[in-house]
């Protein structure tokens, strides 16, 4: 939702901030835009996946009604749950920069939790993580739409990867904002392009590596009690296995963060 259009601040993005129920609005506009440019492309089958915060974001009432939604928490594969080898495409509607970079409401998963990730030795977020596992798949990441730096950090994983900049980050909660009527029309004729000429996903089978470092020691002590979970120092923790498992395996490691976090034991 960080990446959608015309959403700067996390008032607009996080109940009940006073603009989030706007942004909900913005949000699912977007989503149709994907959707429509989908269909002029030939599409059969939309599956929409609501995969920010509290994952009841998107207006069904306002959703196109060609698309189906999952809507809700927990999900065993969080961002990527519904994908499956069936489809032929994914699209990354509304997404922004990994941790530590200058983009909107930048972050890796949870806020200020990581400070840092790693696939393979390499610097990522939810944008490389959501593009290793799609293409672990065999669906080919698309299209991603958000601000500058997001779509910059896709086509440095993937300059196959169509990009829609919704905003142009001037800090990390301000923007230069495209107009909204262009920025849809931009979504919506991008998308089209993007799934009339789609290419194969290159994906590297056999085991990988994920390393997360948390601003938690605790949280790093914690994960340890998953069996193939080790420390490479106080705060980082690492794990090797095939991609979609790791992908199982830290979305598990989010949801001990949050019960570690949410309940610390004392102040």
């Amino acid at each position: 939702m960080e990446g959608i259009t015309g959403v700067v601040d996390a008032e607009d993005v996080q109940p009940p901030g006073r603009d989030y129920e706007r942004g909900r609005l913005l949000m699912t506009e977007d989503v149709n835009a994907a959707v429509r440019g989908a269909y002029a492309a030939g599409a059969t089958a939309v599956l929409v996946n609501d995969a920010h915060g509290p994952m009841r974001n998107l207006l069904p009432e306002l959703l196109d009604p060609r698309a189906r939604l999952i809507k809700g928490r927990p999900k065993p594969m969080g961002m990527m749950e519904g994908l499956t080898p069936e489809y032929d495409a994914a699209l990354c509607v509304g997404f922004h920069a990994r941790a530590g970079v200058l983009g909107v409401l930048s972050h890796s998963y949870m806020g200020h939790e990581i400070e840092d990730m790693w696939l393979d030795d390499r610097v990522t977020g939810e944008i490389g993580m959501f593009h290793a596992a799609s293409a672990a798949y065999g669906v080919p990441l698309a299209l991603l739409t958000g601000d500058d730096t997001a779509c910059d950090e896709a086509t440095a994983w993937d300059p196959a990867i169509a990009t829609v900049p919704v905003k142009f980050a001037k800090d990390r909660f301000a923007a230069q904002l495209v107009p909204v009527g262009e920025a849809r029309e931009a979504i919506e004729t991008t998308t089209a392009a993007a799934l009339t000429d789609l290419r194969l996903a290159k994906h590297e089978p056999g085991q990988h590596t994920l390393a997360v470092r948390w601003q938690s020691a605790s949280v790093a002590s914690h994960l340890t009690a998953i069996p193939g979970v080790t420390r490479r120092d106080d705060r980082t923790v690492v794990v090797e296995a095939d991609t979609l498992q790791l992908y199982r395996l830290f979305n598990l490691f989010l949801r001990v963060c949050t019960s570690i976090t949410a309940n610390p034991p004392y102040c």
